[in-house]
């Protein structure tokens, strides 16, 4: 039997060579009192190894005792090899090619599976020693498969999976509950598995939290959001107790959606049935009200906690940068870092965009230095990204270009789109022409970037080279991603596209969309007919404006809320300029707090004037 190859430390080839011949020659009499006791003794000292010397030290004791071959010492051996992570130490010494292997059983090779089903880098060997075993004719339990299929779901190989639930067929372990929890988890994480998941969630006799959650878990994943919720709901009407993994899901997807009412009635929930509030599900809570909306919330939230991760920290920062509130999450990262918590690569970013969202240019120079000089954090495209975009921001165009130029690492395909974006936005279109036909070249089925290049032939007034381009996309069965806006009302998530009319309301939204058109002229609103992408007169391009997603959804608040009612909707996109001055007017016109969440940050609109003092 070939046996995977692992890496063999220098010791333990020292410790081999000294040693295991002569215990060859000796094998234990598991029967007599005095292996019994030597038996023991390895066990106890297994128990206290804490460090990886401890454990070499140990390993050195087993072989002296001649109990190389004991299953009960060797599983031990590598369980505590695994809890120091360095499962291949412990794997190179069980299956050594002088290894007894004869007297391995299924518990010492479910060790070594779970050992490396555990690890972010050699999943593939637990499939492989799953092999090893089947080859050495040891019979798999019902504690092996949720092992092998975690391994499985890690590597997300459908053909493996499927592979794998053959073999729980065969071997009759496919009406375990613990084994198809697995089994719907590891059909989740794989790219096109979801059908599956869901055939096997929905052929279980049987379904526990766990299993509830493994489906939820996997819409999440999806972006499913919707149906995570809705299957949430099916939960309670069939009466099974959700746990906190349970709710850190839905938090999750509410935090997706946008939808605070439901994330309130979720933390509501949570109080009254008593789920257990861990560090991950008051992470979660934060998360959602950061990225709901009310990050004040969030604020009390995180200032009750006792034990606060890295993770915590960084959802506030995140959360207040997407508020717009910079010198706050400056402030906080400030306190982070007094309190000894160590700034990871992800703090960095959200404290960056903070940065970036507040227009805080020196302060966003000056952690970007210090994250490399005195955290000795290597930036990640990521933070270029960052700074980039502060630059933009500021209309700092040429410093922008120059930046990305100096670059240590190749930009990615989003630094430069947030370049020519903001090349079309401050005027330097010829500049953000090159980039654009740059970007082609490199990526010529990327829809995005023939929408850029014609979105500046717009602003350039080149109709003709605009409709050429539109027409190359529709030649290649390219489109453009719809703007679409979410709202929350009366527990239902409603979701419009620009020009929507398969709402059951749409009669109505478009007459308030119309009287909203009339109220916005006689305040003196002018449209930004800049926006419209078409060579069409003045009049077209008004009425283009007025059909975009969130007006509709406005519109549609408007509609079914009472006078003064905040409005809260979540687009997919960033707000555009026409829209964003559409809404302070709205705001005003019908006394209305309008909160918007786009694809970078909130906008709070309110009499007329919005949160982000138009630097968004």
């Amino acid at each position: 039997m070939q046996f995977p190859a692992t890496r063999t430390p220098k010791l333990f080839r020292t410790i081999t060579t000294a040693t295991v011949t002569a215990s060859l020659h000796n094998p234990p009499n598991s029967t007599t009192t005095g292996n019994r006791e030597a038996e023991q003794s390895c066990l106890a000292l297994l128990q206290s190894c804490n460090t990886l010397p401890k454990l070499f030290q140990t390993h050195t004791y087993i072989l002296k005792l001649g109990l190389q071959n004991n299953p009960l010492v060797l599983t031990k051996f590598a369980s505590t090899s695994s809890d120091l992570e360095d499962i291949d130490y412990a794997s190179s010494f069980i299956f050594s090619p002088r290894s007894g292997t004869r007297l391995y059983d299924t518990f010492l090779f479910n060790t070594v599976i779970r050992a490396y089903a555990h690890t972010t880098h050699s999943r593939d060997r637990a499939l492989c020693y799953y092999r090893v075993m089947l080859g050495y004719g040891v019979l798999p339990n019902k504690f092996t498969y949720p092992f092998v299929l975690k391994a499985c779901a890690g590597l997300g190989s459908l053909n493996l999976g499927k592979s794998v639930h053959g073999s729980v067929v065969k071997f009759g372990f496919d009406d375990d509950v613990h084994v198809q929890n697995t089994m719907v988890h590891m059909y989740c994480c794989c790219d096109g598995g979801i059908n599956y998941a869901q055939k096997v969630f929905d052929e279980m006799p049987k379904l526990d939290s766990v299993s509830w959650s493994a489906m939820i878990g996997g819409y999440v994943r999806l972006g499913w959001s919707s149906d995570a919720i809705g299957l949430f709901r099916k939960m309670q009407m069939v009466g099974v107790h959700p746990d906190e993994i349970t709710m850190v899901l839905v938090l999750s997807a509410c935090t997706d959606l946008g939808a605070f009412e439901l994330g309130k009635w979720v933390e509501s929930y949570i109080e009254k049935e008593g789920v257990q509030k861990n560090v991950e599900l008051c992470n979660a809570l934060i998360d959602m009200f950061a990225k709901c909306g009310d990050v004040d919330k969030a604020l009390k939230l995180f200032r009750d906690m006792s034990g606060r991760t890295i993770v915590t920290w960084t959802s506030v920062i995140v959360g207040l940068a997407m508020h717009g509130r910079g010198l706050e999450a400056v402030s906080l990262f400030e306190e982070m870092i007094g309190t000894g918590v160590a700034p990871d690569d992800v703090a960095f970013i959200g404290l960056l965009s903070a940065c970036s969202h507040s227009g805080l240019v020196e302060n966003g120079r000056k952690y970007f230095d210090l994250m490399i000089k005195r955290f000795k954090i290597v930036p990640k495209i990521e933070h270029y990204g960052c700074m980039v975009d502060l630059f933009c921001r500021a209309g700092l165009v040429k410093e922008a270009l120059e930046f990305v130029q100096n670059m240590r690492i190749e930009p990615n395909p989003i630094v430069l789109r947030t370049l020519i974006s903001a090349c079309r936005a401050h005027g330097e279109l010829k500049l953000g022409e090159s980039i654009t036909k740059q970007l082609i070249r490199n990526e010529p089925m990327h829809e995005s970037n023939y929408v850029l290049l014609s979105n500046i032939y717009a602003k350039m007034s080149h109709w003709e080279k605009k409709t050429k381009i539109r027409e190359l996309m529709d030649k290649r069965g390219m489109k453009k991603i719809p703007g679409s806006t979410m709202i929350e009302l009366d527990n239902k998530i409603y979701e419009f596209v620009a020009g929507d009319k398969s709402h059951g309301q749409s009669k109505e939204i478009y007459e308030m969309v119309d009287e909203m058109g009339r109220e916005l002229k006689r305040a003196g609103y002018a449209p930004t007919t800049s926006e419209v992408l078409q060579d069409i007169d003045e009049e077209d391009k008004e009425d283009a404006l007025n059909r975009h997603s969130e007006k509709l959804a406005i519109a549609f608040a408007l509609l079914n809320t009472q006078p003064g009612t905040p409005i809260r909707i979540v687009k997919n996109l960033r707000v555009c300029s026409d829209c964003h001055s559409a809404t302070k007017f709205i705001s005003k016109i019908y006394n209305r707090e309008i909160v918007v969440r786009d694809r970078n940050r909130f906008h709070y609109f309110k009499e007329g004037l919005c949160s982000c003092g138009d630097f968004w």
